[in-house]
């Protein structure tokens, strides 16, 4: 049985009411992530970027995915990332990305 946290019931009850808040999907993910459920994180995470663009999803997930030495699909979430940040003007992530990503490759 997989172990989940007070924070977790919470925002998972936030979002049965809004099931597409980017915010709270991110959250959720970044919840598993702070107990090691990587795995879990991952996959939120990649469901959240598929459906809309969330720009420090794609970070994390690029990170997360790293770890799990997904390297190849780390590098192509954080190109992706990039695109999004650049769209959205959010500099400062494209930078992280695109310093991550250098690390990565």
């Amino acid at each position: 049985m997989s172990q989940r946290t007070p924070r977790m019931e919470q925002i998972e009850a936030l979002l049965a009411d809004d099931p597409k808040d980017s915010f709270l999907r991110y959250g959720l993910a970044m919840e598993h992530a702070s107990i090691g459920q990587e795995e879990t994180a991952a996959t939120l995470l990649l469901a959240l970027i598929a459906d809309t663009p969330y720009v420090p999803g794609f970070l994390q997930a690029g990170q997360i995915l790293n770890r799990l030495n997904r390297v190849d699909e780390g590098c192509d979430v954080l190109r992706r990332g990039i695109v999004a940040a650049k769209q959205q003007g959010d500099s400062h992530a494209e930078g992280e990305m695109t310093g991550f990503l250098a690390a990565m490759e």
